[in-house]
């Protein structure tokens, strides 16, 4: 890792300060001056080298973020991943891996990662993309929120604002925090087509990045939201735009989410 002065907290940071983030890499180096450079950024660090520690403390400690090692010795990160979601769906993973293809990314997005960093990478660029996920997911709870919208119906979804939580007729719905920000954002502006690139900016905060990330949550989310996630009825394409949120027929019969028989496809 090159040697270079790590960010200090600013005024507009005073509320990440004491946020807690969970470093796990079987790389005492990776480990220590990651965990350098995200304590004097004001960060409380725990620090963990194998998965199995790595599931005890996520547990016990509850961090705010935890930096996830893609090549774990025994359970990979990305399994890893998919147990913390289990029990807390709504903690952010950025995953630090050395693998460079499509189908790796992608499959990290499926296991739930809001942001990847390329080995070797820069500390320093590590505590901006720590800052970046934290300051959305603390936008996202400190957000003013009017009575009028704090329970979003839409078609078969009711959208608890407050608690961040999602009900599909008589179902709860488990969203990852991507997820669930993904579908407020179309949710709120229902009928409006939105390219891939206005997603990663406005849910993701980044004015670039893998489009791929955008179609891996869409993907997910129609699978959790549609009664047919190939024939989808609420998260629709526009081919050649983007994708574009619709509040389906009230008066349509409702089937479970992908179980197949329900709405005709747009």
């Amino acid at each position: 890792m090159p040697a270079e002065q790590s960010p200090s907290p600013d005024a507009t940071d005073a509320l990440l300060v004491g946020r807690s983030v969970l470093i796990v890499d079987d790389d005492p180096t990776v480990r220590e001056v990651s965990r350098a450079y995200l304590e004097q950024a004001g960060f409380t660090v725990h620090t963990a080298a194998d998965a199995f520690s790595a599931l005890d403390r996520a547990r016990a400690l509850r961090p705010d973020l935890l930096v996830l090692d893609r090549m774990l010795p025994g359970i990979d990160g990305l399994e890893v991943c998919r147990r913390v979601r289990a029990e807390r769906p709504d903690v952010p993973v950025i995953m630090l891996t050395a693998l460079s293809a499509e189908n790796d990314r992608i499959e990290g997005l499926e296991a739930g990662v809001d942001d990847y960093l390329a080995k070797p990478f820069s500390p320093r660029e590590l505590t901006l993309r720590v800052r970046t996920v934290l300051r959305r997911t603390l936008a996202v709870e400190r957000s003013p929120r009017t009575s009028d919208e704090a329970i979003l119906t839409r078609g078969p979804l009711r959208i608890d604002t407050a608690a961040r939580t999602v009900v599909r007729g008589h179902d709860d719905v488990l969203l990852t925090a991507r997820e669930y920000d993904l579908l407020l954002f179309l949710a709120r502006r229902p009928g409006r087509v939105f390219s891939r690139e206005d997603l990663l900016e406005a849910v993701w905060g980044w004015s670039h990045g893998d489009p791929s990330t955008v179609t891996v949550h869409v993907r997910r989310l129609r699978e959790k939201i549609e009664s047919d996630a190939a024939e989808p009825t609420m998260l629709v394409t526009v081919w050649g735009f983007g994708y574009r949120f619709d509040v389906p027929d009230s008066s349509a019969p409702e089937t479970g989410p992908s179980g197949g028989g329900g709405a005709e496809a747009r």
